[in-house]
């Protein structure tokens, strides 16, 4: 029996930013309610839920559900870190596809900017004891675990704090140009990253994500259904995710990510290859963590990251449009950053991306990434 087509049909981000007086909850029903509105669904027509959040709030998808005022028959809080959205939305493709529900919803909120203090105690949630364990008393901080990966590939391939600092400057200027949203928006030069504040050699101030709060919802449904909905459909072609550790100290090999796996299984099941990809929205809490996600993807050979940034292929008007919503490096990043990348890639595949729009997207890549570089999750998108 041939599986139903499974689409995107609606999608939509909470106010981001800084938003003191909100909740996380607060800002799941805002994204959620925008989805349905985008869609033109109600909340009666939601069956399966899909969410995470920021906080480690215990049974999270009960705690939205009764918040929302919904009565779900298929439930699912699987949390791998920034990633978790790529695999919501493989596990709700699963659930269509079976005829287990027949329309899913993911939600996500976070105020992790607002809930930030000086005191000690009151960081948004706890690092993990078992990385506090063993890596802690070495200093080995989260930044310092993504400051690893970028030495041991300046190591064996020669890359540069400047080509680094290329990813930043991209992102500035997609943000500047077409995101009036996004947090920074002031020119950025590649001096400016390197003149920054070094935070964990050789990361810079600028080399790593912002901080804000914000959420973000999504809509899936069965290409029948889609049919009837607000909007034109964006098609899940593949979807696949992948680890290989979870503390930096366990990672096999510092200049592969598990992104080698679940890239080339998503694409392939989409019938697609890098070629064929019109934008790319991956994960950049820190510059080497796109820089990774290109190489691993399939984008440019091992390797040849920083030089396949130097030549400007993902600037503006590059081959590879990359994060044109300003990635987390100048838009937002409440936290966990993955659904907005399945946002952007659903409003630039229905032409709604008014001054940062790609011209004739039809293929959008959405890769997650959690953790120390530890989950992975690709997403791969179509108009039809």
């Amino acid at each position: 029996m041939k599986r139903p087509r499974v689409a995107i049909v609606g999608a939509a981000e909470s106010d981001y930013g800084k938003l003191p007086g909100r909740s996380e909850l607060d800002l799941h029903a805002e994204a959620a309610q925008r989805a349905l509105d985008d869609c033109g669904l109600t909340r009666d027509d939601i069956d399966g839920v899909f969410t995470v959040t920021q906080d480690f709030i215990r049974s999270p998808s009960q705690t939205v559900c009764e918040y929302l005022g919904l009565r779900p028959s298929y439930e699912d809080s699987t949390s791998v870190g920034g990633s978790s959205f790529e695999v919501l939305v493989e596990h709700a493709m699963t659930a269509l596809q079976a005829g287990r529900i027949k329309t899913a919803l993911i939600t996500y909120g976070s105020t992790m900017l607002s809930s930030l203090g000086r005191t000690l105690g009151t960081r948004t949630r706890p690092i993990s004891q078992y990385a506090q364990q063993y890596e802690m008393p070495f200093g080995v901080t989260l930044v310092a675990s993504y400051a690893l990966a970028a030495q041991r590939h300046m190591h064996e391939y020669g890359t540069t704090p400047e080509q680094l600092g290329r990813i930043a400057v991209a992102a500035r200027e997609y943000a500047r140009r077409g995101n009036p949203k996004a947090m920074y928006r002031d020119p950025l030069t590649v001096d400016d990253v390197l003149s920054s504040r070094l935070v964990a050699s050789p990361l810079h101030k600028y080399d790593c994500c912002v901080i804000s709060d914000g959420g973000g919802a999504l809509v899936l449904t069965t290409e029948d259904r889609a049919r009837n909905c607000a909007k034109p459909p964006v098609f899940v072609l593949g979807a696949s995710h992948a680890t290989d550790h979870q503390i930096i100290s366990q990672m096999p090999d510092l200049t592969t990510t598990a992104a080698a796996v679940s890239g080339p299984r998503a694409m392939a099941e989409a019938g697609v290859t890098p070629a064929d990809v019109d934008l790319l929205m991956t994960y950049d809490s820190f510059t080497i963590t796109a820089l990774l996600a290109l190489e691993d993807l399939g984008f440019c050979p091992k390797g040849e990251g920083g030089r396949f940034v130097e030549d400007g292929h993902i600037d503006p008007g590059g081959s590879l449009p990359m994060n044109v919503d300003g990635g987390g490096l100048s838009s937002n990043h409440p936290g966990m950053r993955g659904i907005f990348l399945l946002i952007e890639c659903v409003r630039q595949l229905r032409g709604e991306g008014g001054e940062r729009q790609v011209d004739g997207a039809e293929i959008a890549v959405a890769h997650g990434v959690g953790g120390w570089l530890s989950s992975h999750g690709t997403v791969v998108l179509g108009r039809s």
